[in-house]
């Protein structure tokens, strides 16, 4: 068996953005050699995900609003975390709703997804520079 590793370097301009990786994590397969296992995508931030659904706009906007409503980033005094001087605990409870990362199956050199399935990174606390790992072994 074979394993190869790979990081992924992001630095939003927003607070919040969901950005598709599905083409990186691709290059990272063919760049392995690796035709059959499984692909681990991880967001290496407290305050980032890694989730696979459609590239849809009207989606990611839904999710925007649906998770602003879940953990309001305002007021930031209604969260403990933030008595720490941070303002970032929606950002946290966004990212344990949306997920630390994603398994995909590797066949003949390719994921193997449902109809419509990408990656996506989600930054719920933007502005500085965070990492993604991706994970491949197999054969």
């Amino acid at each position: 068996m074979k394993s190869f590793r790979k990081e992924l370097w992001f630095q939003t301009s927003s607070r919040r953005a969901f950005i598709n990786i599905t083409s990186q994590v691709e290059k990272a397969i063919r760049e392995s050699g690796i035709k059959e296992g499984l692909v681990l995508v991880n967001a290496m931030h407290i305050t980032a995900s890694v989730f696979i659904n459609d590239q849809e706009t009207g989606l990611h906007q839904d999710y925007e609003k649906w998770l602003e409503q879940l953990a309001p980033h305002a007021p930031i005094s209604q969260y403990r975390h933030n008595d720490t001087g941070e303002d970032n605990a929606d950002a946290h409870m966004k990212r344990q709703i949306m997920g630390r990362e994603v398994v995909v199956a590797l066949t003949k050199g390719r994921l193997d997804f449902g109809t419509w399935e990408q990656i996506f990174y989600g930054e719920f606390d933007g502005k500085r520079k965070k990492r993604v790992l991706i994970k491949i072994i197999g054969e």
